[in-house]
Formats: structure tokens, C-alpha cells, sequence
């Protein structure tokens, strides 16, 4: 167990050398803290778009259902997939051509200051409960891992996510992106490989998953699965495409480098998926009773199967890699929802409303890091509340909080970018009815009712919680985008007092973005800081090496580690470190 404590404490250390290193390039105005002033390289936002997606959820509800379900849990992936194809062709570029610091500001531009107001005092609380929600995810598996209180973990690793996100804003954030993904990357992979040597083979997984691999247990109904499939892949690219998720479109340094990375997000989504479910796969076979080792987690029981099979499986070390990788999942969405937060209170609310344009760029940068600690502090509170709902499961949790909550606010902001002539009072009241949908899923079309409608009387437990979310996005698909679309037939153009606004927004939003003069020596900047990184992280890696393993785990370590290595000896190449020198001594 020391082992792991001493690899945890490691990764700290490179989150901490990280913030350090570009906390100076946060310092110079809002917009380098909010969005890296717009200079990022593809590769580095194409990470934090992935990164987003993957929070410790990822490794503790998402493998409970894995574990639980077999094949399902990928229809959320496949949907992430079919997003980032759209993001790629179509989204992303036009979202860094909004040319806008925050989300709240581009809706400013296309739907004017009431709606403004409107978004930024309704994001910043879902993000806040999005963030909750990830974090307890964390404290889950923490608590399982350390043996420690669970309010008490959240607590801690709360506290050090929001140091680090407070410390060096966009920058900060999606440099330790990068270094997130290729812990999550190698942690990954290595536990894949060794699940699938263990279990002997994917064909094993295949034909000896308890209940099917395919259907898995509990389930009567193959079109359940069919539809699930179907609406996740609607739902999720409406959550990936949308004005209040374009913040990571908006860091990248031009258009071309945006939809470059939607695609490297795309890329890692697709090879990604099938890796990470390995394990739990594997482990439905080879522990089937993995969910009875912590009975204390209640519901969530099952959620901790990823690091029973750790503990079972791999070699010393690991569940202490493995915790790093949690903490970088959950800090890679964290982070960032805590810098769009800060970005969005004080570009939309504390500049325009409290200072009315009176605060200088130094007076904004203390209000936004003040604002991080702030939503830092609710978002633990809000993981302690989590903890205390043993009876749901992590995945329950998330679907719910996504589909009912966080779907109406959504629908106007990723139709917003497709429709562009509707009332001014259109996105706020569209949010409005969304709340009213969500409320008639709940009290009105239950599963039970739903189900009676197809003349089926009895629903497992699982294929009730299907029915429920296919439901949720069907019903805000058809009625809340309904409504939306709806609006339209009352737009007047003559009474449009925004219309010049609007216009002059979608004459951007369609105008290519490109490189501003001098970028050449701030992208050399970027590769030299995150190669010495990465490659102090590979250095990191060898050293596992000397934990008392067998020749295989040590050679595991290895193996990892010269894969790090190679990353990070390729960016400081590409540098061209001399050169880099002499273009800032001449500047």
C-alpha cells in the first residue's frame, strides 16, 4: 500500500509543477485565465475535448455498468463518437469563430443581455451539480482505496482539484489535460492488456459474460437496447455541441487547429471506449462477486469493480497509478468547469451588472479566482450530498442529472448555432417548458406507464432505468426542440431590435479564424514546457520499476514508461528549444 501512497504523491507533484510552470501565462489578462487567450495548439485542446468526457465517472459508474450490463454502457461512448464526427465537420471551428472569451458571451451576441443573465444563473448551478456529481465519483473510489471516510476524501480531493484549477486558470488546465490523458491513456492500456491475458482473450468476454454480452442480464426487450443506442447518440451530440460546451473549442489558436481537435478527440473516443471496459468486463467473469467487497457503498457497490481488479490483477503500484488516473479524470472536468464558471460570473455578471465596465483587467482576474474558490466550495458540498444517496447508483446518478436537468438548458443552446431567426424570448422560455418536460418524465410518463402503452406489465429493475432515460430524451427531442423550433413562426424581423447584433455574430461565427503574427514562438512555448513535463512523468514511471513485482509487472512499468518518454522527447524536439531562445531574447 505504500507503494501507492508514494505514486499518488508523485502525481500531485506534477499537477503542482504543472500549475507552476504556467501560472505566468494566466497573469497577463481574463482572457489568457479564462481561454488561454485563444493560442492553444490542437493537440492540447483536442485533449482537454476529450478529457471533459471522462471524469472518474467514467472509471467508477460507467465500469459498475459495464460490469453489470456488459456491451450497453457503450451506446454513451458511440454517441460521444457520432458527436465529435459532427464537431469535426461543422461545430467546432464555427465555435472558435464566435470569437468570445466565455459561453454567456457568445449568447449575448446571438440572443441578446436577457438571456445572458438568464444562461449564466443557470449553467453555473448545473455545472456546479455536473462537478458534484464527478467528484463524488471520486470520493467513491478514494474512500474505497484509502479505507478513509468518504466525506473526508471528497473534502481532500476537492480541495486539491480547486487549487489547481485556481492557481493558473486555462493554461493550467488544459497543459494538465494533456499530462491527464496519457496517465488515463497508460493506466488504460495496461490494465486492458493484462484483464484481457487474465480472462483469456475477448472471445471469452464474449461467450462467458454472465446473462450475454451483448443483452447482459435482466433484459427482455433487445429494442430497449436498440433505442437506448439511438438516443444517446442525439443526446450526446446536442451535449457536446452547444454554446455552453464550446469553451474548449474557444482555447484553440485558429479554426483549422479547432476542428483538428475535435478529431484527435474523436480519434482517442474511438479506441478509448472498448479499452477502458476491458476490465470490468473481464472482471464479471473472473470476480463475479467484485460488488460484494465494499457492501458499505450501498448502490454504488459495484462502482469500485475497477479497483478490485487492480488489487486482484496487476502488479504493485498500480491501484496508486490507478488513483492517479482517477484524480486526472476527475480533475480534467473539474477544473475546467470551475475556470468556465469563474469566466462566465465575471465576464457576465461581475463586469457588466456589478462594475458596469468600470473594472480594469487586473480587478477581473482576483473576481475570477475568487469565483473559482467559491464554486470550488459548493461543488464539495455538492459531492457530500451525493454520498449520502446510497440507494442510486453512480450511472443512475449521472443519467439522471444529464437527461433532466441539463437537457432543457441545452436544446436552445445547440439549436441557437443551427436556427438563427427566433424571438428574443425564445431560449429562456424553451428552458422554461424543458423544466416542465422534465417534471411530467417524472410525475406523469413513467417507465410503468410508458411500458403499458406497449402492453408489457412487468419491467426489471435495469430495463425500468432504460426506459426511463430513452423517455427523458425522447420527450425533450420531440416536445422541448419542438417548442424551440416552434418560436420561429413568431419572429417579426421588423421588431428585432438585436437584429444587427445577430447578424454581425453569425458574420463571424461563418468567417475562418486565423493564427494572429508571433504565434509561432508561443506554440514552441507550449511543446518545450508539456515535453519537460511529460518527460519528468516517464522519469516518474521508470522508477516503478524497483517495486518488488514480478518480471512482467516491472517489464509492464517499463513499457509504460518508454511510451511516456517517446511523447515527451517528440514535443521537446519539435520545440526546437535554441530557436525558441533566441525568438524571446529578440522579442
Amino acid at each position: 500500500m505504500q507503494y501507492d501512497y508514494i505514486v499518488i504523491a508523485g502525481y500531485f507533484a506534477l499537477m503542482v509543477a504543472i500549475s507552476l510552470l504556467f501560472k505566468k501565462m494566466a497573469s497577463n489578462s481574463t482572457s489568457d485565465y479564462f481561454r488561454g487567450g485563444g493560442k492553444m495548439l490542437w493537440w492540447m485542446v483536442g485533449a482537454t475535448a476529450f478529457m471533459t468526457q471522462f471524469s472518474a465517472w467514467t472509471f467508477t459508474g460507467a465500469a459498475g455498468k459495464a460490469f453489470s450490463d456488459g456491451f450497453a454502457i457503450l451506446a454513451v461512448f458511440v454517441g460521444n463518437m457520432v458527436a465529435y464526427v459532427f464537431a469535426y465537420f461543422y461545430f467546432a471551428r464555427r465555435f472558435r469563430q464566435m470569437r468570445v472569451d466565455t459561453p454567456t458571451e457568445a449568447v449575448k451576441r446571438r440572443f441578446g443581455d436577457t438571456n445572458e443573465q438568464f444562461f449564466t444563473w443557470v449553467i453555473i448551478p448545473l455545472s456546479v451539480i455536473n462537478a458534484g456529481v464527478w467528484l463524488n465519483g471520486l470520493g467513491v473510489f478514494a474512500s474505497a482505496v484509502f479505507n478513509a471516510d468518504i466525506t473526508t476524501t471528497i473534502y481532500v480531493t476537492g480541495a486539491a482539484v480547486l487549487i489547481i484549477s485556481l492557481l493558473s486558470g486555462a493554461w493550467g488546465v488544459v497543459a494538465s489535460d494533456f499530462i491527464q490523458t496519457l496517465i488515463v491513456a497508460v493506466i488504460s492500456i495496461a490494465c486492458a492488456g493484462v484483464a484481457l491475458y487474465f480472462v483469456g482473450g475477448p472471445s471469452e468476454i464474449i461467450n462467458n459474460f454472465p446473462g450475454g454480452f451483448v443483452m447482459g442480464p435482466d433484459m427482455n426487450y433487445p429494442l430497449l437496447l436498440v433505442g437506448s443506442f439511438i438516443f444517446f447518440i442525439v443526446k450526446q451530440l446536442q451535449s457536446i455541441n452547444n454554446m455552453q460546451e464550446s469553451y474548449r473549442f474557444l482555447n484553440a489558436k485558429d479554426s483549422k487547429n479547432a476542428s483538428k481537435a475535435a478529431l484527435m478527440a474523436l480519434v482517442m473516443m474511438v479506441f478509448g471506449a472498448i479499452i477502458w471496459f476491458i476490465p470490468p468486463w473481464a472482471s464479471a467473469i473472473m470476480y463475479p462477486d467484485a460488488a460484494a467487497a465494499y457492501p458499505n457503498l450501498g448502490a454504488k457497490a459495484s462502482d469500485a469493480v475497477y479497483l478490485v481488479f487492480a488489487r486482484e490483477t496487476m502488479p504493485l503500484g498500480t491501484v496508486g497509478l490507478l488513483m492517479a488516473g482517477l484524480f486526472a479524470a476527475t480533475m480534467s472536468s473539474m477544473d475546467s468547469a470551475l475556470n468556465r464558471n469563474s469566466g462566465i460570473f465575471v465576464r457576465s455578471f461581475y463586469a457588466t451588472i456589478v462594475r458596469k465596465g468600470k473594472a480594469n483587467d487586473k480587478e477581473l482576474l482576483r473576481a475570477g479566482q475568487i469565483a473559482c474558490t467559491i464554486n470550488g466550495i459548493l461543488v464539495i458540498l455538492m459531492a457530500q450530498f451525493f454520498s449520502s444517496l446510497k440507494h442510486l447508483s453512480l450511472f443512475d446518478l449521472m443519467m439522471q442529472v444529464a437527461t433532466l436537468l441539463q437537457s432543457p438548458i441545452l436544446v436552445p443552446l445547440f439549436l441557437g448555432i443551427l436556427i438563427r431567426k427566433t424571438p428574443k424570448w425564445a431560449p429562456w422560455a424553451t428552458v422554461v417548458f424543458g423544466m416542465f418536460v422534465s417534471w411530467l418524465v417524472v410525475n406523469v410518463f413513467t417507465p410503468s406507464y410508458v411500458a403499458n402503452w406497449f402492453g408489457i406489465e412487468e419491467l426489471t429493475r435495469r430495463e425500468a432505468g432504460e426506459m426511463k432515460t430513452m423517455i427523458t430524451i425522447a420527450a425533450h427531442l420531440f416536445l422541448t426542440a419542438g417548442f424551440f423550433c416552434l418560436t420561429t413562426l413568431f419572429y417579426k424581423e421588423e421588431k428585432d431590435t438585436h437584429k444587427e447584433v445577430t447578424a454581425e455574430f453569425f458574420k463571424d461565427v461563418d468567417t475562418e479564424c486565423v493564427e494572429e503574427e508571433g504565434q509561432d514562438v508561443v506554440d514552441r512555448m507550449q511543446r518545450a514546457k508539456l515535453g519537460t513535463l511529460v518527460i519528468y512523468m516517464a522519469a516518474g514511471l521508470t522508477t516503478m520499476v524497483l517495486i518488488p513485482n514480478p518480471l512482467w509487472g516491472r517489464l509492464l512499468f517499463l513499457a509504460c514508461a518508454a511510451a511516456v518518454f517517446a511523447v515527451g522527447y517528440g514535443l521537446k524536439k519539435s520545440a526546437k528549444i535554441d530557436d525558441l531562445n533566441e525568438s524571446i531574447s529578440v522579442r
